[in-house]
C-alpha cells in the first residue's frame, strides 16, 4: 500500500511537472561501464564531451569542432573530363556496368577518399575506495544543458556536474560532496593520437597532439587540451601526467582545447595560445557565475519551443526502461523528450562560426569513425539540419550555410576540370577541408546533386528569415549550383528531355542494370535540378539580376523530365519502369520531391501523391535509424499520423533489438547502426511535420496529428514567411486555440482541421486563388507521364478549411474555435 501511494505521488508530480519543466531529462539508475553509447553528451558547438557517469573510474570522452585528420587539399580527378562523353555513349546505350568501371577509372578520386574527424582523447578521473556506492543516479538535464552524477559511499553524498559552457567556450566540471574533506581523486589525460604528448605545467594537466595521416595527406591539425582544477580546501599535487587532488570540499575541472585550424585552407593558429586564452578568462569566475551564463546562453535558443503531449505513469521510469518499454506502452512524454532532445544536440554541436554537425555531431571516440564522421551530403547532412528553421533555432543553421558557401568556391574547380562546366558542384561527400571529388567507387560516388541539394539550404533560410541581405550574400552560389547544370546536363536520345547522366539514385541500383547504379535521369537528380533552378530564378527575380539567366533557366527547366508513375503504381525511381515493389533498400531518393522538396503535393498533385504512399509502403517502415527518420516525414507529409507514430515507435526501439536494424541506444543517440546523429534531428523534424507544414503554399496546422496525441499544445514553431506559432492548442484533435505573431507581415494562409475564429470578434476570409504571399509561392510542377499499366487511385484527404488574413510586421493574431 505505502509503494502504492508513493508511486501515485510520483505521478501526480510528474503530471504536473509536464506543464512546467517539461520533465525533460535522461536518467539512468546505473553507470555507463565501458559502453560510449551509454554516456551522456554534452557540447557547445567547438567542444564536446561525453560524460559516462563511472563511480570509481570517470572518463570525459572529448572532442573539438576543427580536429580532424589531414590538412588543406584537393580530391578532383582531371581523367575525368576526357572520360566522360565515353562513360555517358555507355549509359545511353544501356552498358551501365561498363560505364560504372570506367567512372572507378576516371571520375573517382585517386587522392583523398575524404578526411576523419578524430577525437582530442579522454580526461579520466580516478576516486579510490570508491567501489561500493549506492542511491546511485546520472541524468541529462537538457533543459540546462547539465549533466549530472549522484551517489553515496560511506554514508557521504557525492555529486558531479558537468557543462559545456555556452558562454566560455570552455567545459566545466564541479565535483563536491556534503562532507567536509571528502573529495579526493587523480586526474590524467590519455589519447589514441600516436603523435601526442601529455604533461603537466603549473599544475595544469595539458596534452598536446597533432591529427593523423590519411590517404598521402599529411595530418597537420595541432591541437592542444588543458585541464585546471580549483578547489575549495584540500591539496593538489602532481606527476609527470596527473594531478593528484586530497581531502577538499569540492573540486572545479575547466577544459579547454583549441587547435590551429583557422579555415579549410589556412592552419596558422596558434593552438597553445588559444587554449590558455579560454581558460584563463574563465578561471576566475565562480562556478555559480559559469554555470548561469551558461544556463541563460543555452536557453536563449531551447526555450523558444515548449511542447506538452500529455503524460502517463510511463514516464517515471528511467530512460533506458521507457525505450525498452516504448513500442508497447503509451508514453507521448516520451516523444517529447526525444524531440527536444534532437534540438538539444542541434544547440550542441552546431553553433555560429564553428564547424557545421557531422555524422556524430561533435561527438566521436574514434580515431578512425565509421565512414569517417564526415559530411555525407546525398541525405545525412542535409538531415541534421531539417530541424534548425522550423523549430526556431535559425542562427544554428549558419555553420551548415557557411560550409555551403565555401563548397560553392571550392567546388567551382571540380566542376570546370572534371566536368567541363562553369559554376560549381560537389559530388556525396566532403570533409572540413572542403573536398569536392567524387569518392568511394563510382556504385556511390558517380553522383552530381551534393552541390544542388546543399544549397536549397541558403533558400530555405531565405524563405524562413525574409533576410534580403543574406540573399544577396548567397545569389553567387545559388546562381553558380543552377549554372553547372546548364552546362552539364545532355539531351537524352531516346526520350529527348535534358538529362544528368552520368547519375545515380544514391546507393540504390536496378536489377535491369546489372547491379549498376549509374543512370540518366533519375527522378532524385531531375527532382532537384527543378529546384536548383526554380530557386536561381526567383533569387534573381527578387534581386532584380540576371535577366537572360533567367530566360535560359526558364527554357531548361521546361525540357527537365517530368515525374512518372508507373506500372506498380509506384513513383518511378529511373526514366525506365524498372522499380522492384520488393525492393527494401534504405535510400529513397525519389521520395525527395515529397520532402525536403515540395515538388509533390496532395492539393496539386494528386497522383503524384498517391504514387508515393505506394512507393513508401513498398520499401517498408523498419530500416536503418537515419531511414527510418526520414520516413516520419514522408508519412508526415502524407497526411497520415499513425504511420508516422509507428515509424517514430519503430526508431525509439533499442539497438541490438530482434529485427536487426536500426533503432534507438540507451543515450537516445540514433543508431543506424552505428551512431549516426541524423536520425535524431530527421525525427525531430518528422514530429513538428506531423503538427504543421509550410511548404505547400499554406501554413497547415495538425496535418498528420496521430491517435494517441487527442489532445496537447505547442508553442514557437517557426514557418516559411517569418509566421510563429506563439501557442497552438488542440483537443480531441480539433484546434482550440490559435496564436500566431506575424514577423514579416503579408498574407497569412492558414489550412487548419476545423473550423476558427478571431477572438476579436472579426470575421476570417475563406482563401480564394493563389496565395498572394511571395514567401509562399509554388512552382508549377509538370503532369506525370502514367504507365498504362498503372491503375493509380488519387487519395481521400481529411477536409480541411484554408482561410486568409492580412498581416502586418510585428504584429500578433489569435484564433479560437467556433
Amino acid at each position: 500500500m505505502k509503494k502504492s501511494l508513493i508511486i501515485c505521488l510520483l505521478l501526480v508530480s510528474v503530471v504536473a511537472n509536464a506543464q512546467t519543466s517539461q520533465n525533460l531529462k535522461l536518467w539512468y539508475a546505473q553507470p555507463s561501464g565501458n559502453t560510449w553509447e551509454n554516456a551522456l553528451p554534452i557540447g557547445n558547438g567547438r567542444l564536446g564531451a561525453m560524460i559516462y557517469g563511472n563511480v570509481e573510474k570517470e572518463i570525459i570522452q572529448l572532442n573539438e569542432h576543427t580536429v580532424w585528420s589531414g590538412s588543406p587539399n584537393r580530391n578532383d580527378n582531371p581523367a575525368s573530363l576526357e572520360a566522360l562523353p565515353e562513360i555517358r555513349k555507355m549509359i545511353f546505350e544501356g552498358k551501365h556496368k561498363e560505364a560504372e568501371n570506367l567512372a572507378n577509372k576516371a571520375i573517382i578520386t585517386k587522392k583523398s577518399h575524404g578526411q576523419m574527424f578524430q577525437p582530442v582523447g579522454n580526461l579520466n578521473l580516478s576516486f579510490d575506495g570508491q567501489e561500493k556506492y549506492a542511491a546511485y543516479r546520472r541524468e541529462l538535464d537538457i533543459e540546462k544543458a547539465i549533466s549530472k552524477t549522484t551517489y553515496v559511499v560511506d554514508g557521504v553524498n557525492f555529486t558531479r556536474e558537468a557543462f559545456a559552457s555556452f558562454a566560455d567556450r570552455i567545459i566545466v566540471m564541479r565535483i563536491s560532496a556534503n562532507k567536509i574533506g571528502a573529495v579526493s581523486f587523480t586526474a590524467n589525460y590519455s589519447s589514441p593520437h600516436k603523435k601526442k604528448a601529455l604533461s603537466v605545467k603549473n599544475n595544469d594537466l595539458q596534452i598536446n597532439g597533432t591529427t593523423s595521416d590519411q590517404d598521402g595527406i599529411k595530418g597537420l591539425v595541432e591541437f592542444m587540451g588543458i585541464s585546471r582544477i580549483k578547489l575549495n580546501g584540500g591539496t593538489i599535487s602532481k606527476t609527470d601526467t596527473s594531478l593528484i587532488i586530497k581531502g577538499a570540499n569540492s573540486a572545479t575541472i575547466f577544459i579547454s582545447i583549441a587547435s590551429n585550424f583557422n579555415n579549410y585552407n589556412d592552419i596558422s593558429g596558434d593552438e597553445e595560445q588559444r587554449a590558455a586564452s579560454y581558460l584563463n578568462k574563465s578561471y576566475n569566475k565562480t562556478y555559480e557565475a559559469l554555470k548561469s551564463a551558461h544556463i541563460a546562453a543555452y536557453q536563449k535558443y531551447f526555450n523558444r519551443v515548449k511542447i506538452d503531449l500529455g503524460t502517463t505513469e510511463a514516464s517515471i521510469l528511467p530512460t533506458d526502461e521507457r525505450l525498452k518499454n516504448f513500442r508497447n506502452t503509451n508514453d507521448p512524454q516520451m516523444v517529447v523528450l526525444y524531440y527536444q532532445f534532437g534540438r538539444y544536440l542541434l544547440i550542441s554541436s552546431s553553433q555560429p562560426g564553428g564547424q557545421a554537425a557531422n555524422l556524430q555531431g561533435i561527438w566521436n571516440r574514434h580515431l578512425s569513425p565509421p565512414w569517417d564522421s564526415k559530411y555525407t551530403i546525398n541525405i545525412n547532412a542535409e538531415m541534421n539540419y531539417w530541424p534548425a528553421e522550423k523549430t526556431n533555432l535559425s542562427e544554428l543553421h549558419e555553420p551548415f550555410l557557411q560550409m555551403v558557401k565555401e563548397l560553392s568556391l571550392t567546388g567551382q574547380q571540380t566542376a570546370k576540370d572534371m566536368y567541363g562546366a562553369r559554376g560549381w558542384m560537389a559530388h556525396h561527400n566532403t570533409d572540413i577541408w572542403r573536398a569536392t571529388g567524387a569518392i568511394d567507387g563510382a556504385f556511390w560516388g558517380m553522383w552530381t546533386a551534393g552541390g544542388g541539394w546543399v544549397s536549397q539550404h541558403l533558400w530555405e533560410h531565405y524563405l524562413y528569415t525574409g533576410d534580403k541581405a543574406f540573399l544577396a550574400s548567397v545569389y553567387p552560389a545559388l546562381k553558380g549550383a543552377a549554372l553547372f547544370y546548364v552546362d552539364f546536363l545532355i539531351e537524352h536520345p531516346k526520350y529527348k528531355w535534358m538529362v544528368v547522366n552520368p547519375g545515380n539514385s544514391p546507393e540504390n541500383a536496378p536489377a535491369a542494370h546489372g547491379g549498376s547504379s549509374l543512370d540518366a535521369g533519375v527522378t532524385m537528380d531531375n527532382q532537384i535540378v527543378f529546384d536548383v533552378f526554380n530557386t536561381a530564378i526567383r533569387a534573381a527575380e527578387i534581386l532584380k539580376k540576371d535577366a537572360k539567366f533567367i530566360d535560359t533557366l526558364t527554357l531548361m527547366r521546361s525540357k527537365l523530365p517530368p515525374m512518372q508513375i508507373g506500372k506498380h503504381n509506384q513513383l518511378q525511381e529511373w526514366l525506365d519502369d524498372i522499380d522492384d515493389p520488393n525492393d527494401n533498400h534504405r535510400h529513397i531518393s525519389h521520395l525527395y520531391g515529397l520532402f525536403p522538396s515540395n515538388q509533390i503535393s496532395a492539393y496539386r498533385t494528386p497522383e503524384l501523391f498517391a504514387a508515393s504512399k505506394n512507393t513508401l509502403l513498398h520499401r517498408g517502415d523498419v530500416s536503418t535509424g537515419w531511414s527510418m527518420g526520414w520516413k516520419v516525414n514522408w508519412w508526415a507529409k502524407l497526411q497520415d499520423g499513425n504511420h508516422a507514430y509507428k515509424l517514430i515507435q519503430n526508431q525509439l526501439t533499442p539497438i541490438g533489438n530482434e529485427r536487426g536494424a536500426g533503432g534507438t541506444y540507451n543515450n537516445l543517440f540514433d543508431a543506424h547502426p552505428p551512431f549516426q546523429i541524423d536520425g535524431n534531428f530527421g525525427c525531430t523534424s518528422g514530429i513538428t511535420e506531423m503538427l504543421m507544414q509550410s511548404s505547400d503554399g499554406a501554413v497547415h496546422l495538425l496535418p498528420a496529428l496521430p491517435d494517441v496525441w487527442p489532445s496537447g499544445k505547442i508553442s514557437g514553431l517557426k514557418a516559411i514567411g517569418g509566421f510563429e506559432i506563439v501557442e497552438m492548442q488542440w483537443k480531441d484533435a480539433k484546434l482550440v486555440k490559435l496564436v500566431v505573431k506575424s514577423n514579416l507581415g503579408g498574407n497569412l494562409r492558414l489550412r487548419l482541421p476545423n473550423k476558427m475564429k478571431q477572438n476579436n470578434g472579426q470575421a476570417v476570409k475563406l482563401a480564394t486563388g493563389e496565395n498572394p504571399n511571395p514567401f509562399y509561392f509554388t512552382n508549377e510542377t509538370a503532369k506525370p507521364i502514367v504507365s498504362q499499366l498503372s491503375t493509380i487511385q488519387v487519395m481521400d484527404l481529411k477536409p480541411t478549411i484554408v482561410i486568409d488574413l492580412a498581416t502586418q510586421i510585428g504584429k500578433t493574431y489569435t484564433f479560437l474555435a467556433n
